[in-house]
């Protein structure tokens, strides 16, 4: 089974590359940037999913995720886009081109192996993070679904915001306020029952925060409600 990795910088790619390898055997396939990968890709190569830096010279990964969608052959394949970035607009633009998954660095091993679970055959819930039953969410708000979907795509849009905010509180050394920012939406996970990222905020330490260590808490956030969606679309699809 093939996978393609595309990042400019060569230490992220053979990081990332390592932590596919931990997930099982597979032939792990580099490009050192867009257009280097689109090149392959052109010549007939098919990964089975492919994992691309955000932010590149030549072409972009959003450019080539564009690229990859509006070639017929190559349309459905899983692209996982990987960045530092958490802004709100970036997140839009990933979804809104097709993206399958985004990982922000940097990178932690269970963020690779839940989208590798899906072509392994492995149980997702295994690398899923724990968050409370679907149904018992709806129940204990008392509301529907469709009331549910919005409030989890609301919280996603709440973690881009404020990765940009808490980023710059930290540069001005604000540690309290960012602190406040995270208990925000650290109430916000236990309201919708995403329990494992509410743990994931409490576990940053009080006082000074380091800023690698918030950036892959809110990862996990957003990896956590975007689990939670899936979980969702999945019961009402059965129903």
């Amino acid at each position: 089974m093939k996978v393609l990795v595309v990042d400019d910088d060569i230490v992220s790619r053979m990081v990332l590359m390592h932590l596919i390898d931990s997930c099982g055997q597979f032939e792990i396939l580099e490009a050192e940037d867009g257009a280097d990968a689109w090149d392959q890709l052109e010549q007939g190569l098919r990964p089975a999913i492919c994992f691309c830096d955000l932010r590149m010279p030549r072409l972009s990964g959003m450019d080539l995720l564009q690229r990859v969608r509006a070639d017929g052959a190559l349309g459905a394949m899983p692209f996982v886009l990987v960045s530092s970035a958490t802004d709100r607009d970036t997140f839009d633009q990933a979804s809104g081109l097709g993206a399958s998954g985004y990982i922000v660095k940097p990178f932690q091993g269970e963020q690779v192996r839940e989208h590798m679970a899906g072509l392994t055959g492995s149980d997702p819930i295994a690398v899923a993070p724990r968050a409370e039953k679907v149904q018992a969410t709806l129940l204990r708000l008392g509301i529907g679904a469709e009331r549910l979907m919005i409030y989890l795509g609301g919280l996603q849009s709440q973690v881009a915001a404020a990765g940009t905010d808490i980023a710059d509180l930290l540069e001005r050394g604000d540690h309290g306020a960012a602190h406040v920012r995270i208990d925000r939406l650290h109430a916000g996970c236990m309201t919708l029952g995403l329990n494992g990222a509410a743990d994931t905020l409490k576990t940053l330490p009080p006082g000074a925060l380091d800023g690698a260590q918030v950036k892959l808490a809110l990862a996990e956030v957003v990896r956590s409600a975007m689990h939670q969606t899936e979980a969702l679309k999945r019961q009402e699809g059965a129903s």
